[in-house]
């Protein structure tokens, strides 16, 4: 690959009691925070592995920014997050760094302690080569990585019900079977043609437990 591609991590504050909330009755409020705390330092530092010219964190809630840019440091660009579901907010985050750098764009989620620079780097030298969707698919029914050749918001254009739920992935792959049959086509090639670059690695890819990068 001759450039770096444009990465974003999606991502939460880590407040007690807004961070990890589904592992509270594990950790406690301060041990969810402190995960999440620990997960983007770590995301962070991989993002900057594999894109060391444009790593992105974009967090919610907005009033974060600062609070995220201290844990990152120097290793990625924070933005807020904007929008009033999910899919608007992943929707928004990579039209916002399309506006600072054309071209691909990998999303992530930041709480994937698996995934390394390769898997970031192996998407994004799918859609180099035209194609224009991929996902890394999730066990629980969603994905841990989508990226795009250039900027489809139409993907998360599900019901906003959905998103945190086991049927995302399903949900986007037959929204652009009926839609659109050139992202379909990328979409079908990661999910069903078994064997292939694309299916092998992405799909054996790190384990996620996020429906969505969240």
């Amino acid at each position: 690959m001759s450039w770096h591609p444009t990465v974003v991590v999606v991502t939460r504050a880590t407040r007690p009691g807004k961070a990890k909330t589904r592992l509270q009755p594990l950790l406690g409020a301060a041990g969810c925070a402190g995960l999440q705390h620990a997960l983007i330092t770590h995301t962070a530092a991989t993002v900057a592995s594999a894109a060391p010219t444009s790593p992105h964190i974009a967090v919610d809630p907005p009033d974060a920014v600062a609070e995220i840019a201290d844990i990152a440091e120097a290793a990625a660009s924070v933005f807020a997050q904007h929008g009033s579901d999910l899919g608007a907010r992943m929707r928004a985050a990579p039209a916002h760094v399309a506006q600072i750098r054309p071209g691909p764009v990998v999303l992530i989620g930041g709480d994937v302690p698996h995934l390394r620079a390769g898997h970031i780097l192996d998407a994004a030298r799918q859609v180099e080569d035209s194609v224009d969707v991929v996902f890394g698919p999730a066990l629980d029914g969603g994905y841990y990585l989508i990226a795009f050749a250039r900027p489809t918001p139409e993907v998360f254009d599900i019901d906003p019900d959905l998103w945190g739920g086991p049927l995302v992935l399903e949900a986007d792959d037959a929204r652009h079977l009926a839609a659109d049959d050139t992202v379909a086509t990328a979409i079908r090639s990661i999910l069903n043609q078994q064997g292939t670059t694309t299916t092998t690695r992405l799909s054996e890819g790190p384990p996620a437990h996020v429906s969505g990068p969240a």
